[in-house]
């Protein structure tokens, strides 16, 4: 039996490292040293996407036979992208602006192997539609939350289940960072034993 190649996650998204370790695959982690940045005239979704790849490709030159997964999330409501907020003033900001609303969660993923030649890149979009909150809710929510990491203030994997309304999903993985049922068939597809 052939041995998969090196499995690199090119990331420092301790989300993303959680969700992969649900796969069971052994697997290392670089950070790929990129900017986050938009690009003129970029929707959301296609920020993901190039950025997804960007992270993969960024890593992958250093590791030539090595298999590298890249992923980003790109949050926007209306004309407005989430960031991640950094601090308890922006995520509260941010959830007033969210209450009553709905927002997309544009997460990417991309998988990169440059010997021999592999790439192929994935884009889930996830549809959340908050509920009314009021002040009290969101300063409890941030307070006990804490969620200055996550884009838009919004831990799906946590608390913030609690302001939603619904939740339109394919991949609910996608959601929390990075889409697990298209890229553990991917990895399938490329020599991994998932499960």
């Amino acid at each position: 039996m052939t041995v998969p190649a090196r499995l690199i996650l090119a990331s420092t998204s301790r989300y993303r490292r959680m969700l992969l370790e649900r796969l069971s695959v052994e697997f290392s982690v670089e950070d790929p040293g990129l900017e986050e940045t938009h690009a003129a005239r970029e929707s959301p979704s296609e920020r993901a996407v190039r950025l997804a790849m960007a992270k993969a490709q960024a890593v992958a030159e250093h590791h030539p036979r090595a298999v590298v997964i890249g992923s980003d999330q790109v949050a926007a409501a209306g004309r407005s992208i989430l960031e991640k907020p950094g601090d308890a003033a922006r995520a509260r900001a941010q959830l007033a602006e969210l209450s009553g609303t709905t927002a997309l969660f544009h997460t990417a993923c991309a998988v990169v192997r440059p010997t021999p030649p592999f790439s192929a890149s994935h884009l889930d979009t996830t549809r959340v539609v908050f509920r009314r909150l009021t002040s009290e809710e969101i300063e409890r929510y941030v307070d006990r939350e804490r969620p200055f990491d996550c884009a838009g203030s919004f831990k799906v994997e946590a608390l913030g289940i609690g302001l939603t309304e619904r939740i339109e999903s394919e991949d609910p993985t996608g959601l929390i960072g990075l889409p697990l049922i298209w890229l553990a068939a991917t990895l399938r597809g490329l020599g991994y034993e998932v499960p």
